[in-house]
């Protein structure tokens, strides 16, 4: 077992800073998309991966890799999507497991209104206060922490859905 390697004082204060401005950065996007469009974040994303895709449709499968998120919390952000009447679900006809999420007219429509107050606020609370500078920088340092999570997150996701498909209820180690 090799040794810890504990973080220096600077690091730990990064560290905590980086934490709690992503944080806090969550919760104020969230809250924005609630008061103003009356939508959770999660259920945005799922409407921006659709409105993105070939013909705004996607394999339950593929929308659910595309948002790093689980096939059965992936189809409970679904069904509520539907009983919206923003997305509706085909069956595929060539696999009798699979399906379709298809971004409806109404879909479409909430996401055009939710757009522009989301995008403001995202510009506001990351953009504005950076230099162009600091926000090639933060590219570069996102890139950086995505190339060294995917793998990871790749391995785990897989061993989510297996487990799913078994019956199982996988516990993740915690990570820090």
């Amino acid at each position: 077992m090799s040794e810890t390697r504990w973080l220096t004082a600077g690091e730990q204060q990064v560290w905590r800073e980086f934490g709690q401005a992503i944080a806090m950065l969550q919760a104020h996007l969230e809250g924005q998309l609630q008061h103003d469009s009356g939508m959770p974040y999660t259920y945005y994303e799922v409407l921006v991966a659709l409105s993105e895709a070939p013909g705004r449709r996607l394999r339950m499968s593929e929308l659910a890799d595309k948002r790093r998120s689980s096939r059965s919390r992936l189809s409970h952000a679904v069904s509520r999507l539907e009983a919206n009447g923003w997305v509706r679900r085909e069956s595929c006809p060539t696999d009798k497991r699979g399906a379709w999420a298809v971004l409806t007219k109404e879909g479409f429509a909430a996401l055009e209104e939710a757009a522009p107050g989301h995008v403001g606020a995202v510009r506001e609370s990351v953009f504005d206060p950076l230099t162009e500078e600091q926000v090639a920088t933060l590219g570069e340092i996102s890139a950086a922490i995505r190339r060294q999570l995917s793998p990871r997150c790749a391995a785990a996701a897989a061993a989510e859905e297996a487990a799913e498909y078994a019956g199982e209820v996988v516990e993740l180690p915690k990570s820090g």
